[in-house]
């Protein structure tokens, strides 16, 4: 005689009914169907079933025209597909995922209505990246069986899904959805129950401070989204990405997490309110933080808010050679592009034996190039011989710009500023390289604050091509078309900020990586996760702790602090686990220990 199956043997999830036919829905659909699984779509409306049938046989012609699949695969994937309008036909599936809007009236209705549908052993999983899905597991007849399956946009190429459970969630229907999420070729992370899980509660605290610093018209949104690009290596900037993900739906997510941590950094940015009641909704209004050639479309078209492109409305000064103060790695990179460039460059540090050693260093760093390719011996040998050592700054007394790159403590800076001011002649533009300092400090350690300008490069130098010019409220408006000019010359992307802690891009970056410690510090979720995540889900080319622990932790936290102290948000303090770990001498790769141990060289 047949023994019923038990809760403890799921059986497998080979049917799966997906509700919600809009562009996650059918991506869901589209990697359920590759993988071999029956898929039942189903949609209130029947005409989005129609346009989700559509998009995926335009999908999969495209990858059969690529030779991702054969005619015979792409007829199979097609047929395993079926829709409907009627809920009922989720009647024998093994797992339902729901992807309907964020909204729990909508979502708790879909499950209420499912309760009274689908067999016993059914898991029901609901796509939310915000609501809570304990309260939507609390509202079914089988909370034991509801959990979240995050899936993120576009499905079929985005690796990451995050499993959610809740404390109602039973340990099986974990592991055969964590079983299934594998063998469609996914990378599953199990997290806890929190808005915005780990991907999107990093990321939509980092797309909020970047909304809030274009409405403060710190920077504009060209040159935020060229910043965040260049600086960090990511795939889009904050603001287009924001117009991708939906303006309407951040903010929905944003009040979700506000409403559960109170922490300011989550409260909605007044402008997402003002372009969501607008219908500035991103790309699929056709016009959000950018404007679009159509709705649905990715091409941004000129608008109102364009820049105009031209000559700068202000003459720059010339320059034809340039000084470098310091001897580390900034400088050594510093001095090398400008003497790429064609500039005569002087290097000058504290002794002569320190300023050959840096030279020595662009030698070394050149010959690579020679070795790759990148440059003949010739033009190797050219650049150098533009640089010239020395062991005082009196050696720019005829440098048109001179740029500092030396130890980040205001005090060296300030000094280093008034020696400058009496050697260099009148004209010529002093500037610094500082990520964290006041550049305004700088300028009033010398008789010419007008004259004195922030150039934040980035590590390395000669690789990196962003430049954070940086303004302060006395730099004159020659001096700033000159840098920019210089900029130019030298195949730097330079980006215009006001003179405030952090700029552009630790601005926005630091306080992302101090919310990824307090993750790990209040044990929601591991470092690998969290890393995984990241790169997986947002497409970041490191973890955040991988990158926490290149920058060097003590380096991290003089940043957060620096943040703090300027913007005064208790949700911008340093996270304690942070603060213990530099305290205990862990600094990351170069002592051997910081989040993750290394060997040692």
């Amino acid at each position: 005689m047949a023994t019923p199956q038990s809760d403890s043997s799921l059986s497998p999830l080979r049917t799966v009914a997906v509700v919600g036919l809009g562009t996650m829905g059918t991506g869901i659909t589209e990697v359920l169907a590759k993988a071999g699984r029956q898929v039942i779509g189903i949609d209130i409306s029947g005409a989005e079933a129609a346009r989700s049938v559509a998009a995926l046989e335009s999908s999969t012609a495209r990858a059969v025209e690529r030779g991702r699949l054969t005619e015979q695969e792409r007829a199979d994937v097609l047929a395993r597909v079926t829709t409907s309008t009627d809920l009922r036909a989720a009647a024998d599936a093994d797992l339902v995922i729901e992807v309907t809007p964020e909204s729990y009236e909508v979502k708790q209705q879909v499950f209420r209505e499912l309760d009274a549908i689908v067999r016993p052993t059914a898991v029901l999983a609901t796509g939310t990246n915000a609501l809570s899905v304990t309260r939507l597991a609390a509202d079914s007849a089988r909370p034991e069986r509801v959990l979240g399956l995050h899936f993120f946009n576009p499905a079929p190429a985005m690796k990451l899904v995050e499993v959610v459970s809740s404390v109602l969630t039973a340990p099986q229907a974990v592991a055969a959805v964590t079983d299934l999420a594998l063998e469609l070729g996914k990378e599953p992370v199990a997290v806890g129950d929190r808005p915005g899980f780990v991907a999107d509660g990093l990321l939509f605290g980092y797309l909020n401070q970047a909304a809030a610093m274009y409405e403060s018209k710190y920077a504009s949104r060209e040159d935020i989204d060229a910043a965040m690009k260049l600086g960090c290596g990511l795939p889009m900037g904050p603001l287009a990405l924001l117009d991708l993900i939906g303006v309407d739906t951040a903010r929905t997510v944003l009040d979700a997490m506000y409403a559960e941590s109170h922490d300011r950094l989550h409260a909605p940015a007044p402008i997402l309110k003002q372009l969501s009641e607008a219908g500035l909704t991103g790309r699929k209004a056709g016009r959000g933080f950018y404007t679009y050639e159509a709705p649905g479309s990715a091409t941004v078209v000129r608008g109102a808010l364009t820049p105009t492109q031209g000559a700068a409305a202000t003459p720059g000064r010339p320059v034809r050679s340039v000084g470098v103060a310091g001897s580390g790695t900034m400088a050594s990179g510093i001095a090398e592009g400008f003497a790429k460039a064609g500039y005569d460059v002087v290097l000058a540090a504290r002794s002569e034996e320190k300023a050959e050693a840096a030279r020595a260093r662009i030698g070394k760093s050149l010959a690579r190039s020679v070795d790759k390719g990148r440059m003949t011996a010739e033009a190797a040998a050219k650049t150098l011989d533009r640089i010239t050592p020395a062991g005082s700054y009196d050696a720019f007394a005829d440098v048109d710009l001179a740029v500092e790159a030396v130890a980040e403590d205001l005090d060296v800076k300030r000094q280093l500023f008034e020696a400058l001011d009496k050697v260099c002649k009148p004209g010529a533009i002093l500037a610094t390289t500082t990520s964290s300092l006041p550049v305004v400090a700088c300028a009033r350690a010398t008789s010419r604050p007008q004259d004195v300008i922030g150039m934040h490069f980035f590590n390395p130098a000669p690789a990196m091509k962003l430049v954070e010019v940086v303004r302060t409220v006395l730099t004159a408006d020659d001096v700033h078309a000159t840098v920019r000019e210089v900029c130019g010359t030298i195949r730097k992307h330079a980006v215009d900020c006001g003179d405030r802690a952090g700029f552009i891009v630790n601005a926005l970056l630091f306080p992302y990586l101090n919310n990824a410690v307090k993750m790990v510090q209040e044990h929601y979720a591991s470092l690998d996760d969290i890393d995984a995540a990241m790169k997986l889900g947002g497409g970041y080319p490191m973890g955040p702790f991988e990158l926490l622990d290149v920058v060097g932790l003590d380096v991290s936290l003089a940043i957060e602090r620096v943040l703090h102290r300027e913007f005064r948000d208790p949700g911008l303090a340093p996270a304690p686990l942070l603060e213990h770990l530099v305290a205990a001498g862990c600094l990351g790769r170069k002592t051997g220990r910081g989040f993750r141990e290394y060997a040692r060289r």
